[in-house]
């Protein structure tokens, strides 16, 4: 798992919306980086609508959102459009991205074990280093948090 201070995997990816970007594209602003389980689970859909809901709150603070599952780029659409997210969410099929933050791991889930994202947040800095980390974050309360790092 990165720690705060190390710099930040660098990455390319498409969105919900199937434009590539990369994650460099946002050097010189916050970026909050929030990798979820999966699109239109109870958790996930209620962090996505908490982020929708002070959306506003993380632009006046000049943050960039990016929301990353391992869901592809049609998951995702429908997921956005059902609960009008405003930001982006970034399609990590083969979960590259999620190892490279080290949140692809073990989980154990109804008496299985199988590998999975834990639910994480990330905050970047201007400079794409890791400023803060949120590990195994619970749902209630986490934007809030967020919003108090930033």
């Amino acid at each position: 798992m990165l720690k705060i201070g190390d710099k930040a995997p660098g990455f390319q990816a498409k969105t919900d919306e199937g434009e590539d970007f990369e994650l460099s594209d946002f050097r010189g602003r916050t970026v909050v980086l929030y990798f979820y389980p999966k699109d239109d689970t109870p958790g996930c859909t209620k962090e996505a609508c908490d982020f929708r809901d002070n959306y506003v709150q993380l632009l006046k603070k000049s943050a960039v959102l990016l929301g990353v599952s391992g869901d592809g780029r049609d998951s995702h659409a429908k997921f956005k459009k059902k609960h009008d997210l405003p930001f982006p969410l970034v399609a990590d099929e083969d979960h590259s991205i999620a190892k490279s933050y080290g949140v692809w791991q073990e989980k154990k889930m109804y008496g299985k074990t199988m590998m999975g994202i834990v639910r994480t947040t990330f905050i970047l800095d201007h400079k794409g280093n890791i400023a803060h980390v949120f590990q195994k974050v619970k749902v209630e309360g986490h934007v809030d948090e967020v919003l108090k790092k930033i």
